[in-house]
């Protein structure tokens, strides 16, 4: 019998390597000339009537929420996850899917920069280090040294670097809202507000219009299941068999896996240099995690805990 916490590295390491393959099916479909916002449109729509098609089959109670958090879910998700989805996609159709989501994986170190500047976390020679890490590796994934390149991929970058903060400001929402409810409950209302969202500012059902052939549509499928719903399945029972913070280092697997498929299926390659620059912000992320756990196994934070956590 696999013990629990193996368990749960498995399962979060399916779900990186999941998160991984849809960006790359996300790229595929760029280049056969869907856009970013066709796809943001038709992936939140879908896994938003998935997720609540499962609710109402198997926990009805999970569509429970009290009548004043509906602005706040919105926002959640009518602005930041629709937001966190655009500039993510965006971005894989500018540059190599591995840079896109390595900018991406900025948020946890945006998030640390956060708490030192307005919520007076103390700072420690972990958090200096992860974030020069974290700048240095950066400065490299999106070729700052290469003038041309980095002439030629501004817009990626720009979405890259959306995407962090995006991402970063989602997890500061999210993290209040899921006090309150379950994470699934949380990911379905940020679908559904962000699908909301994206009729209203593009096309509305433009996905029931356009000529995807089947090729298209499993790609788009594929992206909605094994690309959303499923890993996030997978990440939340992955957590409660190891802590958050082992979940995600764990999960910093997923832009490395990213790279490797688009360089067996796509054909993308990063030079040494961005490649070195890849392993700067893994560190940076690990080096930021590892400290967080450290901060949360203080004396202080222990007594602080309510029971049972």
């Amino acid at each position: 019998m696999i013990e629990k916490t193996t368990r749960g590295y498995l399962c979060v390491i399916v779900a990186a390597i999941m998160w991984a393959s849809s960006g790359n099916a996300g790229k595929a479909l760029f280049q056969g000339g869907v856009t970013p916002f066709e796809l943001v449109q038709v992936r939140v729509t879908l896994a938003g009537l998935i997720l609540g098609a499962a609710f109402a089959l198997f926990r009805r109670d999970l569509f429970r929420i009290r009548p004043k958090d509906i602005g706040y879910l919105f926002l959640l998700g009518g602005v930041g996850m629709a937001m966190v989805q655009f500039t993510y996609l965006y971005t894989i159709s500018k540059i190599q899917v591995m840079a896109a989501i390595l900018l991406q994986y900025l948020a946890p170190i945006l998030v640390a920069f956060y708490s030192i500047l307005f919520w007076g976390e103390k700072v420690t020679l972990a958090k200096v280090v992860g974030l020069v890490l974290a700048m240095t590796g950066c400065y490299l994934v999106v070729g700052g040294y290469n003038l041309e390149l980095l002439h030629m991929n501004r817009f990626g970058i720009i979405g890259g670097l959306s995407a962090g903060v995006c991402f970063a400001a989602y997890a500061l929402l999210g993290e209040r809202a899921m006090h309150r409810y379950s994470p699934w409950t949380v990911v379905f209302y940020a679908m559904c507000f962000a699908a909301v969202t994206w009729h209203v500012i593009y096309h509305p059902f433009q996905y029931l219009t356009a000529s995807y052939g089947p090729y298209e549509w499993f790609l788009i499928l594929y992206i909605v299941v094994v690309g959303t719903i499923a890993p996030f399945g997978l990440y939340f029972v992955g957590i409660n068999y190891i802590r958050s913070t082992r979940a995600m280092i764990t999960a910093t697997l997923e832009p490395i896996s990213a790279g490797l498929i688009a360089y067996l299926f796509l054909g993308e390659r990063l030079d040494i240099l961005q490649m070195a620059g890849a392993g700067l912000v893994v560190a940076a992320i690990i080096t930021l995690q590892l400290q967080k756990e450290q901060d949360s196994m203080t004396p202080e934070v222990i007594r602080r805990r309510p029971e049972g956590q």
